[in-house]
């Protein structure tokens, strides 16, 4: 039977450069109800339209807590907390916290980048470092005294380099020179030919410059990229190494900002590229951190990132420890494992 609104709790947001899982969770750590949608990408279709495309998820997650939520009237949750991709700048917080508290959905409402949501899923307080490499990538630190480490994260124009769409942009450009001459043979050609059954990179490339292959697709060469490393293939190696290279001194640059390079701190290790466990990338990538930061504790978080959303919002509402175990017990992954 449907029931009017508040329904205590918190509305939890990962919304990511490919998808959007969103949470309602009670106040006693119990998931009422899940929802997926797109990707988020405010820095495109501008924030309100991208917060836009959540009220229909929202929708879907009162429907199936059996509210009878509308807008305008009581708000769905006591707390909305939001870990968003392409939240990079404090100005882009600000704008998306303001659409979001337009809709009403709960009285009070925090947004953060998605990577203090990696963070928050890998520790159990706020200490430590968070790498997410996903689609992009980006870090963030956090001392239990509130400082933070933090990067702009606008890609190459901020320095950044690798994620899941980097590393395929960089094996597309190795193995369309390697076709033509311009740059050494590598196996990277031929491999990204047959994962889209072409005849190679180049005619890959202009499948998706005519729109004959979804240029969305691009992101599976990087899946390819570790197949051709695992193959002992130079390029693929090469750039294998860089990415364990840019991960590893994110993190250490972060620790040493937060004068924690001389004590025992968490590093959390997350999205797509990373979860994936390859074994030539983390394997690199744990001797850097042994090498420059041996206190470090490297751990890989698998779960759905929306759980780290949602234990910052049992956070703010100052939920019991059985809350947030109970919250964990309903992602079978939640628990982060040693890299």
């Amino acid at each position: 039977m449907s029931h009017s609104a508040l329904l205590p709790g918190v509305l939890a947001v990962d919304a990511g450069n490919s998808k959007t899982d969103l949470a309602l969770v009670g106040a006693d750590g119990t998931v009422l109800a899940t929802a997926r949608g797109g990707g988020f990408q405010p820095q495109h279709t501008g924030p309100a339209a991208a917060v836009a495309a959540l009220a229909p998820l929202v929708d879907d997650l009162a429907r199936q807590a059996g509210t009878t939520w509308r807008p305008g009237g009581r708000p769905l949750t006591d707390h909305v907390s939001a870990c968003l991709a392409n939240a990079d700048l404090p100005v882009e917080e600000q704008q998306l916290h303001e659409a979001i508290a337009g809709y009403g959905w709960a009285p009070s409402v925090h947004v953060a980048n998605d990577t203090f949501g990696l963070l928050r899923a890998g520790t159990d307080g706020p200490l430590g470092v968070a790498v997410v490499c996903g689609a992009g990538i980006n870090c963030v630190g956090l001392r239990p005294d509130g400082r933070t480490a933090r990067w702009p994260a606008l890609g190459r124009l901020t320095g950044d380099w690798g994620g899941g769409g980097g590393l395929a942009e960089e094996a597309m450009w190795h193995a369309a020179r390697a076709e033509d001459g311009r740059g050494p043979a590598t196996l990277l050609s031929p491999m990204i030919g047959a994962h889209f059954g072409l005849a190679g990179a180049n005619a890959v490339a202009e499948a998706m410059h005519l729109g004959r292959l979804d240029p969305a697709r691009l992101h599976e060469v990087s899946r390819v990229l570790f197949a051709a490393g695992g193959a002992g293939d130079p390029t693929a190696l090469d750039l294998i190494d860089r990415q364990a290279d840019e991960v590893a001194r994110l993190a250490v640059v972060a620790l040493t900002r937060l004068d924690l390079l001389e004590q025992p701190v968490p590093v959390v290790l997350g999205g797509g590229v990373l979860a994936s466990r390859q074994p030539l990338l983390l394997d690199n990538l744990t001797a850097r951190l042994a090498a420059d930061a041996p206190l470090a504790e490297p751990r890989v978080v698998v779960a759905p990132p929306v759980l780290g959303a949602a234990l910052l919002g049992l956070d703010h509402l100052g939920a019991a420890p059985a809350a947030h175990r109970r919250l964990r017990e309903a992602y079978p992954t939640a628990r982060p494992i040693a890299a």
